[in-house]
C-alpha cells in the first residue's frame, strides 16, 4: 500500500532481460535502508526488492507489468518516481494507491503557468471499462508516475493536473513533455464502488 508521495527520484543504472521479464537496477538515496523482499513504487508499479548492494538495488517486472505500464521503455540514465510502502501508523497524505497500474496515458500538452504547471493526459477508454471505475472525475483522485494528483476538467478520454514547483522539481515529471507515456492507476475506492452499483439495482 502507497499514498501516491513521491519521496524521490532513482536513477536506472542497469536493466537486462531475462525471457520475458526486465531487471532494473537502480540507485538512490535510501539503498541502505532496503531489504530483500521489500516493496518499492516504482513510477506507480509496485515491484519487490531481489537483490542489494552498497550503493543499488535490483527489481523485476514481469510481462504483464510491462504491458500495463512504461517499465518497458526505461532506458539507463532515467529518472522513475520512487515510493516505500506506507507506515500503518503514519498520515495518508495522498491517498490509497496500492501500485497496481491499470493503463498509460500520453502527454498532449504542457501548460506553463508562470510558476506552476498544468499537464494534460490522453489514454484510451471505453464504456464498459467506464463501467468498471476505469476513469477519471473533476477533483478526484489519480495516480501519475505514482504521484498522487487532483483531476482537473476531465473528459472520457483527457484530464489535466496541475503540478507545483515542489513536485515539478522532485519527480520526474520535469521529463514529461507532449509524448511522454506515463502509467496511471485509477481510484481503487471509486473502482470498487462502480463494481458493486450493479448488485444493488
Amino acid at each position: 500500500m502507497f499514498s501516491g508521495i513521491v519521496e524521490e527520484t532513482a536513477r536506472v543504472v542497469a536493466i537486462e532481460r531475462e525471457q520475458d521479464n526486465l531487471h532494473f537496477t537502480l540507485t538512490c538515496s535510501f539503498v541502505g535502508e532496503l531489504k530483500i523482499d521489500q516493496s518499492v513504487a516504482h513510477n506507480g508499479v509496485c515491484l519487490t526488492v531481489v537483490k542489494l548492494t552498497d550503493t543499488t538495488y535490483t527489481v523485476t517486472a514481469m510481462r504483464e507489468t510491462l504491458d500495463r505500464s512504461n517499465l518497458g521503455l526505461l532506458q539507463v540514465g532515467d529518472e522513475v518516481n520512487v515510493e516505500r510502502s506506507m507506515m500503518m501508523n503514519g498520515r495518508l497524505d495522498g491517498h490509497i494507491v496500492q501500485g497496481h497500474v491499470d493503463t498509460t496515458a500520453q502527454c498532449i500538452a504542457v501548460e506553463d503557468q508562470q510558476g506552476s504547471y498544468v499537464f494534460t493526459f490522453h489514454y484510451e477508454a471505453d464504456p464498459e471499462m467506464a463501467r468498471r471505475g476505469y476513469v477519471t472525475v473533476d477533483k478526484g483522485s489519480v495516480t501519475v508516475n505514482g504521484v498522487s494528483l487532483t483531476v482537473c476538467r476531465p473528459t472520457d478520454h483527457t484530464f489535466e493536473v496541475c503540478i507545483i514547483p515542489y513536485t515539478y522539481e522532485n519527480t520526474n515529471f520535469h521529463d514529461i513533455q507532449p509524448g511522454s507515456v506515463v502509467n496511471l492507476e485509477f481510484d481503487i475506492i471509486g473502482k470498487y464502488l462502480s463494481r458493486m452499483i450493479p448488485y444493488f439495482n
